[in-house]
Formats: C-alpha cells, sequence, structure tokens
C-alpha cells in the first residue's frame, strides 16, 4: 500500500484525546439537560402574559438597568394592545401610567440608558395611529388641474400652481399615507371619471427598497389628447385590503376630487428652440404678485387629507405629550442632560403635529432648533443625527405656515419656456440641509432648487412626482447611487447636480444597491438591456448606466465633480441620446 503511513498516537496523546471527548460530551450534555429544564420550568409555570409584565415590573425595581426587563416589558405590552386583553383595550389608561414607572428610573439615575430606550418606545406608542391614515395627495381635494400639451400655458383663469405640462398622455395621482402600507390596488382604491376605467390603473409603490410596501403611491390616469373637461373623484379604502406594516387595517375610508382641463396643443412644438437654457440662479427668479400668493395659499391648503374622526381620540395623547413636556423640562431645570434634550426636542415636535394637525402650526419649532444646535455642540459624536433632525424640523417649519412657504415661493423669468409649464419655483436653497423631508406638503412642487445645502442624501424625494426642474448644485453628493430616488421622476427634464463630491471618493459604500449589468441576480433591471454589454465605456460605468437609463432628461449639469471629464460626459451621451444639453453646451 503506497503512501504515508499512518502515526501511531503516544499513550498519554491518545488517554488526553479521550478524555477531551469525554469532558465535550459531559458539557453538550449539560448544556441540553440545562435547555430542556428552562423550557420545562416555563412552560410548567405556565405564567400569562400579565404575571410576565408584573415580574418585569419585580426586576425593574431590583435594578433600574435591567435593559432586558425593559425591553421584555415593551414586547409584552406591545402584544397585550394586539390581543385586546383585559385591562389592555385602550392605550389611553395604559401609557400615562407607564410614563409614570419610567420617571422613576429617568430621574434616579439620568446617565443609564436603559430607561430612556423605553421611554421612546413610549413616545412612538403614543404618537403612532394604529390604522394608516393617507395624509395628503395630489391632485388636492378642489384642485382644478389644466393640462397643457404643448407647455405654452396661457391658462390665466387657473392657477399656476396646478398647470401640469404632459408630452405623455397621461398625469400622475399621487396617495401620501402617514405610514407605510400595503395592498393599494384598483380594488381598494376607485378613481371614477369619464375617460378612464378604474381597472385600467396600476398603482406603484414608491420605495426606495423596491419593497410592496410604501408610503407614497402613485398611478397615473391616461387623458384624451382632445379638448376635455372632466370631474375625478378617487375613493380610498372602501374596501378592504390596505394594510400597514404592522398589519393594521386601512379603516378610516376617504374620498377627494378634482376637476381635470385639457388645453389643447396651440403651437407647433418642434418649432420650440432647444436652446433655451434653465438656470435657477437669483437673477432669474421674481417675487410673485398679491394674486398669485392667493392662489398658492388656496392650493397648498387642499393638499392635506382631514381625518376628523381622529382629533377626539387624539386628546389623550396630546395631554400625555404635555405631562411629559413639563417634566422633562423641569429634569433640565435640575442637570445639563444631553439624552434629556434630545427626548423634549422630540416631545415639543410630536406636541406640535398631534395638538395642530391641521392648523399647519409648529409652536415650538424655534425651541427645538435651539436644542438640535446645542445638541450639536455638546456631542460632536452624533453630530450628523442632530444635523438631520434639525433639518427635518426646519423643513417642517418652512413648510407649516402660509407666510413661511410663500418667502420661498418665487416666478421663473420665462414664464414661456419649453422646458417647464407653470413656472413656480420653491427656493430651499442655501439652508445648510442635511436631510430633506416634508414630502407630504411638497406634491405639488414642479420646479425645486436645493443647491448651496449640506445633502448626502435625497432619499423621499421620489414623492415629489411632478418635479420637472430640479437643482442640487454644490451640495455634498458622494456617488452616483446617491441619485437613484430621481429614477422614479418621470417628468423630470432638468438636473443640475454641479459642483458636489461625486467621485472624491475611491469607494462608493452604496454601489453594491445596484445589480451590476453584468449579474444575473434576480430582479436586475440592467440586464434586460444589451446595450451596456457590447459596449466597454459602458461596463466600466454601470453605475452610471443604471442611474441614468431610463432618465428622460433635456439638461444636465455635472459640471464640478471628480468623475466629470470628458470621457465621463461621452458615456452620459450615449446612455442619454435624448439629451440636449451638457453642462451648459448643446449638443449636436
Amino acid at each position: 500500500m503506497h503512501g504515508r503511513p499512518r502515526k501511531t498516537p503516544k499513550p498519554e496523546e491518545e488517554a488526553a484525546s479521550v478524555a477531551k471527548a469525554q469532558k465535550l460530551r459531559a458539557l453538550q450534555t449539560q448544556f441540553f439537560s440545562f435547555h430542556h429544564n428552562k423550557i420545562f420550568v416555563a412552560e410548567s409555570m405556565k405564567r400569562s402574559e400579565q404575571d410576565e409584565l408584573k415580574y418585569t415590573e419585580d426586576m425593574i425595581y431590583k435594578n433600574f438597568s435591567n435593559y432586558s426587563a425593559w425591553h421584555n416589558r415593551s414586547v409584552l405590552l406591545s402584544a397585550l394592545f394586539e390581543k385586546k386583553a383585559e385591562g389592555f383595550l385602550s392605550k389611553e389608561k395604559v401609557l400615562p401610567e407607564e410614563y409614570e414607572f419610567i420617571h422613576q428610573a429617568i430621574f434616579t439615575d439620568p446617565d443609564d440608558q436603559s430607561g430612556w430606550f423605553y421611554h421612546l418606545w413610549l413616545l412612538d406608542q403614543t404618537v403612532t395611529t394604529d390604522s394608516p391614515l393617507l395624509a395628503s395627495s395630489w391632485p388636492g381635494h378642489g384642485y382644478d388641474v389644466l393640462l397643457v400639451e404643448d407647455r405654452c400655458y396661457n391658462g390665466s383663469a387657473f392657477s399656476p400652481f396646478t398647470a401640469l405640462h404632459s408630452d405623455s398622455g397621461s398625469f400622475p395621482i399621487v396617495l401620501y399615507f402617514n405610514q407605510p402600507v400595503g395592498g393599494v390596488s384598483s380594488s381598494t382604491v376607485t378613481v371614477e371619471c369619464g375617460f378612464n376605467k378604474n381597472e385600467d390603473l396600476l398603482w406603484k409603490p414608491l420605495s426606495a427598497s423596491n419593497s410592496q410596501t410604501a408610503r407614497v403611491w402613485v398611478a397615473h390616469l391616461k387623458i384624451p389628447s382632445s379638448d376635455l373637461h372632466s370631474t375625478v373623484e378617487v375613493s380610498v379604502g372602501h374596501s378592504k385590503g390596505i394594510i400597514s406594516t404592522r398589519g393594521f387595517e386601512y379603516s378610516h375610508p376617504s374620498m377627494f376630487s378634482f376637476k381635470v382641463h385639457v388645453q389643447p396643443m396651440e403651437r407647433d412644438f418642434s418649432q420650440v428652440s432647444v436652446a433655451e437654457s434653465i438656470s435657477l440662479r437669483e437673477e432669474n427668479f421674481k417675487i410673485y404678485g398679491a394674486q398669485s400668493e392667493e392662489s398658492i395659499i388656496n392650493s397648498f391648503n387642499q393638499l392635506s387629507i382631514e381625518n376628523g374622526h381622529e382629533s377626539t381620540a387624539s386628546n389623550w395623547r396630546s395631554e400625555a405629550l404635555a405631562k411629559e413636556i413639563e417634566c422633562f423640562r423641569e429634569l433640565l431645570s435640575l442637570m445639563d442632560c444631553k439624552i434629556g434634550k434630545l427626548t423634549l426636542a422630540r416631545l415639543l415636535m410630536a406636541y406640535d403635529v398631534m395638538s395642530y394637525p391641521f392648523a399647519n402650526k409648529l409652536v415650538h419649532s424655534e425651541e427645538v432648533l435651539e436644542l438640535y444646535s446645542d445638541m450639536m455642540k455638546l456631542d460632536p459624536t452624533h453630530y450628523q443625527y442632530y444635523k438631520d433632525e434639525h433639518s427635518m424640523v426646519l423643513l417642517q417649519k418652512v413648510t407649516s405656515s402660509k407666510e413661511s412657504l410663500l418667502q420661498h415661493c418665487f416666478q421663473y423669468k420665462d414664464s414661456v419656456s419649453s422646458a417647464i409649464c407653470g413656472p413656480i419655483c420653491l427656493r430651499l436653497n442655501n439652508l445648510s440641509l442635511s436631510r430633506m423631508g416634508a414630502f407630504e406638503k411638497l406634491l405639488w412642487v414642479q420646479m425645486l432648487d436645493l443647491s448651496d445645502n449640506e445633502l448626502q442624501s435625497i432619499e423621499g424625494l421620489e414623492a415629489m412626482q411632478l418635479l420637472s426642474c430640479l437643482s442640487l448644485r454644490n451640495n455634498k453628493l458622494r456617488s452616483l447611487t446617491a441619485l437613484e430616488p430621481l429614477r422614479k421622476l418621470k417628468l423630470l427634464r432638468v438636473l443640475d447636480i454641479s459642483y458636489n463630491q461625486i467621485g472624491d471618493h475611491s469607494i462608493d459604500t452604496t454601489r453594491y444597491l445596484c445589480s451590476s449589468p453584468l449579474s444575473h441576480s434576480v430582479g436586475s433591471e440592467s440586464t434586460k438591456d444589451e446595450t451596456v454589454t457590447r459596449d466597454v465605456a459602458l461596463i466600466d460605468n454601470w453605475e452610471a448606466f443604471y442611474i441614468f437609463k431610463d432618465f428622460n432628461l433635456n439638461q444636465l449639469d455635472i459640471v464640478g465633480n471628480t468623475i466629470a471629464d470628458e470621457k465621463f460626459k461621452s458615456v452620459l451621451v450615449k446612455i442619454m441620446p435624448k439629451l440636449k444639453q451638457l453642462d451648459g453646451k448643446l449638443l449636436g
């Protein structure tokens, strides 16, 4: 027999090996015995969830830092609320008692985080309604929508706020819920009009993860090319099937209606000069007159969906939040506590939203902004989180009142441009924004100026389905994949992403969110297009291909990014053959 001779172990080595194996078997037996006994004890005790809840209370009183007990308490209460167990039918009675309980832990040791996590869970239970609600829509209730076929807006009787160009024979209906939901379809949402069948509408979720649940859903209503004046009625949730990610049914049916007017083509669009360029710079805007301001305000007010049935049920929530605010003001008067300031900021914003849901009123916004500014200085380790929260509050403040909104609404100077229609521009430039929000108030926007901010992400921007012109000039976008939300904006024609940080970083940590066009992974959209697999330049720039291939841009500015060399620009021209201008230069 050929090969290496087997080594005979020495007696002492063999004895050690046997002893080791016996010890391992003993440990395994001990483990399984312990595990079995643990299960047996738990089953033999057959404690109810109420008894388990009392047990967590006893454990917490022994040690306020018992994170496991606090966590288990939140799990047990969630289960009892869901089952509507006796004594847990309503959060109105249970949560105020839980707040009193947690105060003992927080005031005893404010530096211990266990109790703060539980308080955050209580706050979420207080402000989040179980059943999802429709927060806003586009078009809004009572809108007069003017659809312009040739981009030449001459509807003086209509608000430019609701004038929309359509060269696709359709326009979007957008539903914005207060939490992610699934099940939105022609069965659960009925659209009645004289020119389209409800069953023909396809509702799609707008989410970055491409899941089948989202806060925002869109369907495109086809319109006839001839002159049209019609009323559209949209009924949401009159049939069951819309369910939140938490498993709760949409139980408050809503209805809104609007009118649609089609302005037929009045000029030969082929004669429009392709040299027209849109530039969202200061010199190209003017302030609106009083009459225009009134139309903007009226249209803005019509966006929100009033859910009056919630106002009475929310009274206890507002009262609970008011008591918590008073409690934490007292705590902060005694000591300088970072997490106490963070909690107070959250409480104040939640109170304003809960107490004034339809009054467009933020009483405490200035105080909250000051709290986040303080925390950026006190806790630089978490600076970016506080900065993002500060940006969200600032945006809610801007969009919460008519006066503040109008300060940011401007008229583009060229009202007959071929690139835009109804030229109201919302200018949120130079506000030091690091994150976007308040999208439910921005569904109407067609021109948006976000230049000179600190945006690293534009997540959520996909909700703004009417956007045709967008400036992200001079921000902190670090990769092409940061632009992915824009892929869902089918009306976008003008985009400025100049002077960002695209290409500065050799490793794009978000690039693997996009499937390579050469991969065969399930759901890879890029594998359906053979163009990229035949072109070496496109293979080397597959992120650009993935992001830009579905764009229908007329104008793009990308100068000032490390990636924007001549070779890359030639790739963009291949990807977007309809592109007419690149960095201010006409393309042949």
